[in-house]
């Protein structure tokens, strides 16, 4: 067993206490931003280790866009959703991730994305995607119960999900069977004659002038039983069953950690159970349980460091975060596409694998000519200025000082010391594009590949 599954549970998730092994220092404020959004600027991290981490924690759950940044977006958002190219979409979005003052309701809003997985390859309406977009970050961090049953009359799922073909004489059991298996419950929560009787509860529900409408001369109102539960049950009714089931915090507070925490372990109840018990008793409110999460000891222990392979956007995105950069959010966002992370454009219903399906020997070249290209990429700029200007202009004309701020800026782990003489070796400050090449290098090591 490994030692994440045999830790005192109390002292896991009580709020967090600095210590010698994990201290609240310049690392642990860098993993913070990693993990509860996409990284952060020097300035940014320096100002967080000055506060108490748990404050910083709650500004990060509260944080909310400002009108002013909200009227910007829309204003890319029209201009995007003009063209009907849902490509489009996905470098508004590529844009909004680096910029937004909230980066962990944004976060948030892309775990939902791969979590509610949707995709245009077949919904094909860059409008519904949008819409569905906007209304997971609405409800981020806001009552599961309503994001669950909001989502199911969502007209791009039921689309994708052929809810909205769902008729009394012949009703279709997509919707019904991924609600329980993939968005709620989990397998073994529910049995196949639950999925039909499901299913039955969602007939006449279809897209009209792209909104939802319910069609009574459709919907079969003779009696289900779902879940143990027997009546005329409605749609609404039968989202607020599955909803209801004891199995639905642990299927997505385990969700929620292997998002923030660890990718691959599959931790016990015992670790689970106190979180599920909260997210229950807190009525399903998102909110609470992500703080507690980021807050906790286990979050700031050296157990999680490093036990998250990057995403594609926490490889582009987050490089941008960290070194104050912008770019060609077209070029990027489909960069991110090639990488296997194409935004509105999850691989299947069950949204992206992650972990370790991030990375293969192609994917690997993909990422390492990503950042070579932000590097060196005529579009991109570092605080408006060359990466050299950038590292100049940061006191960095040293190597050694500018491989240590990289290192915590970027690296959720420590390099070695032979990886460290080796990248300083190949570093010529006389050259003009030395500090472009230092970089590049440190981001082709497999430290980097880790969150």
């Amino acid at each position: 067993m490994s030692r994440l599954n045999s830790i005192d549970v109390d002292w896991a998730w009580a709020p967090f206490e600095p210590t010698d092994e994990a201290p609240w220092d310049l690392r642990s404020a860098a993993h913070l931003f990693r993990r509860a959004g996409f990284g952060a600027d020097w300035d940014t991290i320096g100002d967080a280790v000055s506060r108490d981490p748990i404050s910083v924690v709650r500004e990060l759950v509260e944080a909310r866009e400002p009108d002013s940044f909200l009227a910007d977006m829309r204003g890319l958002l029209r201009a995007a959703l003009a063209t009907g190219n849902v490509r489009q979409l996905s470098a508004q979005w590529v844009y909004r991730m680096p910029n937004t003052p909230a980066p962990l309701l944004e976060k948030m809003t892309l775990f939902w994305h791969g979590h509610f997985a949707t995709s245009a390859a077949k919904v094909e309406d860059a409008e519904l995607m949008q819409r569905q977009n906007d209304l997971l970050r609405k409800l981020a961090l806001g009552d599961f119960s309503e994001l669950l049953l909001e989502i199911s009359r969502d007209p791009a799922m039921l689309l994708y999900l052929d809810s909205a073909t769902n008729r009394k004489s012949h009703p279709n059991e997509n919707y019904a069977r991924e609600i329980m298996e993939l968005f709620s419950l989990g397998e073994g929560h529910y049995s196949e004659q639950d999925i039909r009787e499901l299913a039955r509860c969602f007939t006449g529900w279809e897209v009209k002038r792209k909104k939802f409408r319910f069609n009574r001369y459709q919907y079969d109102s003779g009696v289900k039983t779902v879940l143990g539960e027997e009546g005329s049950l409605t749609g609404e009714q039968g989202v607020a069953l599955v909803a209801a089931q004891d199995a639905a915090p642990r299927f997505l507070v385990r969700k929620l950690l292997r998002y923030f925490l660890v990718d691959e372990e599959k931790l016990t109840e015992d670790v689970v159970e106190p979180l599920a018990q909260q997210f229950r008793n807190d009525g399903l409110r998102v909110a609470p349980v992500v703080q507690r999460i980021l807050s906790s000891n286990l979050f700031f222990s050296p157990l999680v460091r490093g036990r998250k392979i990057r995403s594609p956007v926490d490889v582009g995105v987050g490089f941008l975060v960290a070194m104050e950069g912008r770019t060609d959010c077209f070029h990027l966002a489909d960069d991110l596409e090639q990488l296997g992370q194409g935004l509105y454009f999850p691989p299947s219903v069950k949204g992206w694998d992650g972990g370790r399906t991030w990375i293969n020997s192609s994917t690997l070249l993909g990422r390492a000519n990503l950042i070579h290209r932000l590097i060196s990429g005529g579009k991109t700029r570092f605080a408006g200025q060359s990466i050299s200007q950038w590292a100049e202009g940061n006191g960095l004309s040293n190597p050694d000082a500018l491989v240590d701020r990289l290192e915590t800026l970027l690296l959720a782990v420590p390099i070695s010391d032979s990886s460290k003489r080796r990248i300083l070796a190949l570093a010529k400050p006389s050259e003009k594009n030395w500090v472009g090449e230092l970089i590049y290098t440190l981001c082709t090591l497999p430290e980097f590949q880790l969150a």
